[in-house]
């Protein structure tokens, strides 16, 4: 019923015109029914009249089935449900953005076994109708658009795209439907599961890992800004300025930004493939003012274990606290295992322990025997956008398994922080290193470079366990965050 037979409150109006026609159309119908049937009943020719009335609707109907079949104005079978491109169109913005915000799809999500994700990020003027544009190129590609983000610029606006699309659609096939929608400066790469995890719920996650863990802050502003090289330069030892310098609320220069590290000097991070916007900017610097609040912090979790000697040693994470330490391992140790470990002056060895056992620059685990010394140290260090493993066992705590341990230990860290590889630079006379590398069980690429030796292991997703049995005599927890399977 129309809006113009209702009354003000929405009740039907009834007109006794409208009745009168109903009801004489009611009694003309039964009238004719009696006709037909006195006919057919009381005529002489009744029974074949009867006969070739029921031929004649079957002609009818196999008539109408065989020109439904021929000129069929059904939809075709691959009839995806979107509108056309000229209707939508003449149906104006409006529309089409109507349906991409209530659903963010304007085609039929393909089949589950024949698809690929897609992170895609584009710059579109900001006017109405431009993100209409980009929904409607995409569906005409079956690409099912899964998340949506926008990033308003002064020049524009970033739409940031989580894209499920048929396997067999090229990515070229997608930059260059979005180029002819009004799209520009076009990036697009392959995502994963973890791209479906929205965007508040994954800062919200890093930010928990970053107040348990100092140590975890680098490794979170790379999840959150993805593929990226992050480097922390001291401060600047006086006001000139420079990469060593950066105002407290950070600097942002298109596709690098400076942060203030929360020590005083600088956290740089590159992107050179993609400009970072304001909103992510606006997250990394969060997690940095985070982790400036927070202070110096590290899990105090410790692992009993027994050497195959029968000695008992406890493994457990070391900062700057453990300077001291440190030192006097290295005065305990020789000029060989110093020299094969720093590839240098022996007496410079106690320089770089600052900044091995800063959390800035990586993780650490010490080893340490039951009279509470320090025999053992193992880093694993940001290098960029890589990740160098080191170790550095007592001469006498040698040949008892506590290399292969740590380093077992530390490629876990590495495969749980995400590292596709690690590399260790030693000496070809090293053989201890050597064959810790050769006992991950890892493929390995070795590379000698001037007389040193550069080993490579290409991780996969499963962690390395622990090689040792641990001391279920202690009284200490058995919290074996660094030998357990954590994967996501």
């Amino acid at each position: 019923m129309s809006d113009v037979t209702r009354a003000k409150h929405g009740r039907p109006v009834h007109h006794w015109r409208r009745d009168v026609v109903e009801l004489a159309a009611l009694f003309t119908a039964v009238a004719v029914a009696d006709a037909v049937a006195n006919l057919v009943g009381h005529g002489p020719d009744g029974p074949a009249l009867l006969a070739v009335s029921a031929v004649a609707l079957i002609a009818t109907a196999a008539f109408h089935t065989w020109w439904s079949r021929r000129h069929g104005h059904a939809p075709p079978r691959t009839d995806t449900g979107a509108p056309p491109l000229v209707a939508a169109e003449q149906a104006g913005p409006s529309a089409t953005g109507a349906a991409a915000a209530t659903g963010l799809s304007t085609a039929a999500a393909p089949s589950a076994d024949a698809t690929t994700l897609w992170r895609m990020r584009t710059t579109v003027r900001d006017e109405p109708g431009s993100l209409a544009a980009l929904c409607t190129a995409l569906a005409h590609h079956q690409v099912d658009i899964l998340s949506l983000q926008t990033h308003p610029l002064a020049e524009g606006t970033v739409d940031e795209f989580l894209l499920r699309a048929p396997a067999e659609l090229p990515a070229g096939e997608v930059t260059r439907a979005i180029s002819h929608a009004g799209g520009t400066g076009i990036w697009i790469e392959r995502a994963d599961a973890h791209d479906l995890v929205d965007a508040p719920t994954r800062v919200l996650s890093l930010a928990t890992r970053t107040a348990l863990d100092g140590a975890e802050l680098p490794l979170a502003l790379r999840q959150l800004l993805g593929r990226c090289t992050i480097r922390s330069l001291p401060a600047a030892p006086d006001d000139r300025g420079g990469e060593n310098s950066a105002p407290v609320e950070g600097a942002l220069e298109d596709t690098v930004m400076r942060l203030r590290a929360p020590e005083g000097g600088v956290i740089t991070v590159e992107r050179p493939y993609l400009p970072f916007t304001p909103a992510e900017f606006a997250r990394a610097r969060a997690l940095v003012e985070l982790d400036t609040r927070l202070g110096p912090r590290m899990p105090r979790s410790k692992d009993v274990l027994t050497l195959p000697q029968g000695s008992a040693i406890t493994v457990r994470r070391a900062d700057t606290a453990d300077l001291e330490a440190a030192k006097d391992m290295h005065e305990r140790c020789s000029k060989r295992t110093l020299s094969m470990r720093y590839h240098g002056p022996v007496p410079d060895a106690d320089r770089y322990l600052g900044h091995l056992l800063s959390p800035r620059f990586g993780r650490t685990l010490a080893v340490q025997s039951d009279t509470g010394r320090i025999v053992a140290l193992g880093h694993l260090l940001w290098d960029g956008d890589e990740t160098e493993v080191a170790l550095l066992v007592e001469d006498e705590w040698q040949r008892h398994g506590i290399g292969s341990e740590l380093l077992g230990r530390l490629i876990t860290m590495a495969v749980e922080a995400g590292a596709e590889s690690v590399y260790a630079v030693t000496q070809a006379s090293n053989t201890g290193m050597v064959a810790a590398m050769r006992g991950l069980g890892l493929p390995l690429d070795y590379q000698i470079e001037e007389g040193t030796l550069v080993i490579t292991a290409r991780l996969d997703a499963t962690p390395v366990r622990s090689r040792l049995p641990y001391d279920h005599r202690s009284g200490v927890g058995q919290d074996r965050q660094f030998a357990r399977d954590r994967q996501d």
